[in-house]
This record gives C-alpha cells, sequence and structure tokens, in this order.
C-alpha cells in the first residue's frame, strides 16, 4: 500500500517551521543566542506571510507567543509593538478607508471623473487613475481602493459589452490593467497611501537617520507621480489595446448612479471638511508639532463625535483590528532586530561583495535586487519588513547617501506590486475578474516594471536632489 501524500498544509507548515528550527538551534556567526531565536521566528514569520497557511493575524499572534513562551525576549517587550505610533496611526488610516466607503464617498469620486472623462477608452482608463489618485491620501490600502474601483470598473465593462472571454479584449482587459496599475502607483504618494509606508517612515529614520514627513513624502512623489500617471494609462492602451474606441454608455451609466446617489448628503460634507482638516495637519506637523498619529487619531475622534462612524461600527471593523493585530508584533520583531544589531550582521556578510564598488553602482544593483525580489513576496509589507533594513543598512555602509538610499527603497517598496498576480492584496481583486490571463498579466507587469524604474530612478533622484536631498 503507497504512503500517504503530506497533505498541501502539512506542506507549507513545512516550509516555514524548517527553516527556522533550522536557524533556532545551528549557530550564526556573530550573533548571540537571542539574537539568532529572535532571527529564527522572524524568517519562519516572513515565510508564512508568503505562503499563508493561516490569517496573517494567527501567524503572527503565535509568532509573538513564541517570542515570549522561549524567553527570547521577556512579554513586555514583546508586546511593546501596540504602543507604536506607527500603528496606530494606520489603525486609523483603515477607519478614514471605513468612512470613506460607508458614505459612499468613494463610490461618488469614482463615478464623478468616469462621467467626466469616460467618453473614449483612453480618457476612461485616466478616469480610473483619477479615481485612484484621488482616493490614496485617505485609502491606506489597495485592496481597499480595490474593493471600491475594481467593481465599478467591472460594471463599465459590461455595460460596453465586454466580459471575460470572447469580448475581454473590447474593453474589459484594458480597464483591468490601468486600474490594477494605478492603484499600486497610487500607494508611492503619500505616507498614508499603503500600510507599509510608515513602517518605511521608522525604519528609515532608525537606521539612516531620514526623516521621512507626510509632506516630504508627498513632495518627493509629486513629479515622478506625475509623470507615471499621466504615460501609464497610455502604455497599456497601446500594450493591451481596447477593440472599443468610444465609450458614451460609460459616461451616461456614471451619471445614471451618481443621480442615484442623489446630492452629497451632511455625512459627506462632513467626512470631506474632517479629510481636508487632516492633511492640513499631516502638511502643518513641523509647525504645530503634533505627530502624523495625533493628527490621525484627532481625525477619527472626529469622526466619532459627529456620527460619521458610529463606534459600533469601529468595532465591526474586521480589516482594521486585523491590521493591528498582525502589524503591531511585525513592527516589534523588526525593530527589535535593527536595535539589536542582527540586520547589520546579515547585511555585512551577504552584501560584502559590493565593497569597494562607486556607490551609485552598488546602489542600482541593490535596487534591482530589492525591487525583481517581490516575485517571491505576496504581501508588500512582508517584503518592508524582510528586506527594507538590510538593504538600507547595506546602501550606507556600502557609501550611497542615506536620503537617496532611503528614499530610493521607498519608492521601489511600492512600484514593484505590479509584478504578479499575487503581489499585493488588490491583484488578485483585479486578476479574478478573468479578463486578463495570467502570461498577459506577468508579461505586462514586466513591461511596466521597466517603464516604472525608468521613471522613478530617472526623474526621481534629479527631482529629490532639488526639493528633498540638499
Amino acid at each position: 500500500m503507497a504512503a500517504a501524500r503530506p497533505t498541501p498544509a502539512v506542506l507549507r507548515w513545512a516550509i516555514i517551521l524548517l527553516p527556522g528550527i533550522v536557524l533556532y538551534f545551528a549557530p550564526v556567526a556573530e550573533l548571540a543566542s537571542n539574537q539568532r531565536q529572535l532571527l529564527a521566528i522572524f524568517v519562519s514569520t516572513i515565510l508564512a506571510l508568503v505562503v499563508r497557511p493561516a490569517p496573517m493575524g494567527v501567524v503572527v499572534l503565535i509568532a509573538m507567543t513564541l517570542i515570549a513562551l522561549t524567553g527570547t525576549l521577556p512579554l513586555s517587550q514583546a508586546l511593546s509593538g501596540f504602543s507604536s505610533p506607527t500603528v496606530w496611526l494606520i489603525f486609523s488610516a483603515f477607519l478614514f478607508a471605513q468612512a470613506v466607503t460607508q458614505t459612499r464617498l468613494g463610490l461618488r469620486i469614482a463615478y464623478f471623473f468616469i462621467s467626466r472623462l469616460g467618453s473614449t477608452a483612453l480618457s476612461l482608463g485616466y478616469a480610473a487613475a483619477a479615481s485612484n489618485l484621488v482616493l490614496s491620501p485617505f485609502v491606506p490600502s489597495d485592496t481597499a481602493r480595490g474593493g471600491i474601483v475594481a467593481p465599478i470598473l467591472r460594471n463599465v465593462a459590461q455595460v460596453l459589452g465586454s466580459e471575460p472571454g470572447p469580448t475581454s479584449r473590447r474593453i474589459g482587459a484594458y480597464l483591468t490593467l490601468v486600474g490594477f496599475h494605478t492603484n499600486y502607483l497610487a500607494s508611492v504618494l503619500f505616507l498614508t497611501s499603503m500600510v507599509g509606508n510608515p513602517l518605511i517612515a521608522k525604519f528609515a529614520l532608525d537606521i539612516a537617520g531620514v526623516e521621512l514627513t507626510w509632506m516630504k513624502w508627498a513632495l518627493a512623489t509629486c513629479v515622478p507621480g506625475i509623470v507615471s500617471f499621466a504615460l501609464i494609462p497610455w502604455i497599456l492602451y497601446n500594450l493591451t489595446p481596447p477593440q472599443l474606441q468610444e465609450t458614451g454608455h460609460a459616461q451616461a451609466f456614471a451619471r445614471g448612479k451618481l443621480d442615484e446617489l442623489g446630492p452629497l448628503s451632511r455625512q459627506e460634507i462632513t467626512l470631506l471638511v474632517i479629510l481636508f482638516l487632516v492633511i492640513l495637519g499631516w502638511i502643518t506637523s513641523p509647525w504645530h508639532g503634533a505627530g502624523n498619529t495625533v493628527v490621525a487619531l484627532t481625525g477619527v475622534s472626529a469622526l466619532l463625535l459627529t456620527q460619521v462612524l458610529k463606534w459600533d461600527e469601529l468595532l465591526g471593523n474586521r480589516r482594521a483590528w486585523e491590521v493591528l493585530v498582525w502589524f503591531a508584533p511585525l513592527l516589534m520583531m523588526a525593530d527589535e532586530m535593527s536595535w539589536q544589531g542582527t540586520f547589520k550582521v546579515l547585511f555585512d556578510d551577504a552584501f560584502g561583495h559590493l565593497a569597494g564598488w562607486p556607490w551609485p553602482f552598488a546602489m542600482a544593483v541593490l535596487a534591482l535586487l530589492y525591487f525583481y525580489a517581490h516575485y517571491g513576496f505576496a504581501s508588500l509589507t512582508a517584503q518592508i519588513s524582510a528586506l527594507y533594513p538590510a538593504f538600507l543598512g547595506a546602501a550606507v555602509v556600502l557609501g550611497v547617501p542615506p536620503a537617496l538610499a532611503a528614499w530610493t527603497l521607498a519608492v521601489l517598496s511600492n512600484l514593484n506590486a505590479g509584478l504578479t498576480h499575487y503581489s499585493t492584496g488588490c491583484a488578485p481583486v483585479y486578476f479574478t475578474g478573468a479578463y486578463v490571463s495570467q502570461s498577459t498579466w506577468w508579461s505586462v507587469g514586466f513591461i511596466i516594471s521597466v517603464v516604472n524604474l525608468a521613471i522613478w530612478m530617472g526623474i526621481g533622484p534629479l527631482w529629490w536632489n532639488l526639493v528633498i536631498l540638499r
């Protein structure tokens, strides 16, 4: 009788646990036992975030418990991530996203741009891009933005006679690709556009002494961002040309949906005022002294006081609480390993062969390795947690100006989301619409990755040298 094969779940857990067990017990040069143990748990956690044998919150909660149970860190230290301002900034941003969705302000924004810009297939692509752009400052998740914009684009495609299958090239494939690629592109524009951006800012400050404030982030990304948003819909239009050129039906459809929504409600107006004041507070933070998290929590308090968001609705926001649960321990582990010098030991060995290179060439190699390493990740935050500290530390040691290294890796941490159909949370949202085959998704993703690298590594440093590196 043949031996039973291991189930996929058993194989996934084996992939996760075996490297961790080896690291936990095997000596690693220059690492103390507690450093090695924390590294082992961290590596297994990152692998679990990629392989997904269980929900992210479950995996990270188990990891935090193991850290305390094995005595790797005291319990108070294992729980310290929950006191981080970065964690609460991200939590607050998810509540803003909830308010945008519940009040239907997000739908109104998307339909508005389609009604005004949707006369042709290309202009419809720019309408999708504009929707992602406007939502990005206060929706800190490409998945959440995809949840707003993707269903609208799918409905528009169906109205225009484009369904998955034989008619997908009519316009549905183009709308799917432009919605996806401008969604993650929007993540790079603001500190609050993606859940991992505040984590990047913390690493940059702790490791390289570079401060990435909300205003500096917006200033650093505005020029290359404008170029990208101008070019990407047009490039996608030429890579996957839609068969349908005139799309007046889409405008009529969007106008009908706006009529159904009616005039701005009291809640939407109140939300707009609060969001404006929050963004104003982030911009002026260097002058009034209140940090980004304080401003965000003030905005959340205003949402609750004005009943735009009710307490029971806040408690029911599973996504926000889930992020709080898994992000805090992950941040704690990365923080602790950075403070203990674990990352320094690792990148000294891993990148030693680049020593002596002129720093521009060393930075180019590090940037390409960091960018295309995302083929192996299913989460932007997982890659940021695992690789950003090591690559930033290596760049600084190799003589790269710290600010240039921090900004380069920061933007690449978002732009690499376009490579695959599993690269980030919004990728499955768009891919499962079945308008685009996997081979097309990957080939288009690679071409767009080269375009993004050319824009952001070409124009980006020139612009940064003018406004933030001096």
